[in-house]
């Protein structure tokens, strides 16, 4: 029985860093198909503004970054399932209501402005104002992209926990 969990156990993180592999083999390429216009491909962040510019010491600033990713990475799931509620809305022909999803995305936007994360300032600028759901959604994916290109490793450990509290 040990045997057995130990094994779905391996199977399961083996699936996790595949995933998160390919969000970062593939991530410019989904951001540059569908987000040409917000030239965010290309982008790496530089701790060293945030550095210079908060005052702060640079593994404060790690730290913060991490919470921004662990931040980020429970909030794609709520960016999802909102766009989905606005879609079905749309579809029932109800009033839209974007607030839930405004203020998510106003509440990532100033930890992403205060760390100086560029892209993910373009990213929830557009959650925050545009009304095209599809774009939005690829926003969503785009905004995971880059939380997982600051550091897979604490992506991967984040994704590994939400995975855990969600089977239980």
């Amino acid at each position: 029985m040990i045997n057995e969990m130990i094994e779905k156990r391996r199977s399961e993180n083996a699936e996790l860093r595949k995933a998160i592999n390919t969000i970062l083999k593939d991530g410019n390429t989904f951001l540059d198909k569908h987000l040409k216009e917000l030239d965010i491909s290309s982008y790496n962040y530089d701790i060293h503004l945030a550095v210079e510019e908060l005052g702060l010491d640079e593994s404060l600033i790690e730290q913060l970054i991490e919470d921004y990713i662990i931040q980020i990475l429970k909030s794609k799931l709520s960016f999802y399932d909102y766009i989905q509620e606005l879609k079905q809305a749309q579809l029932d022909g109800i009033d839209l209501n974007f607030k839930p999803i405004r203020d998510l995305a106003h509440k990532n936007l100033g930890v992403a402005r205060n760390l100086r994360i560029e892209d993910a300032q373009k990213l929830l600028t557009v959650l925050l104002k545009d009304d095209d759901l599809d774009y939005m959604r690829v926003c969503a994916k785009a905004l995971e992209i880059t939380a997982i290109k600051l550091n897979p490793l604490c992506a991967y450990e984040t994704l590994k926990l939400i995975q855990v509290k969600n089977s239980l």
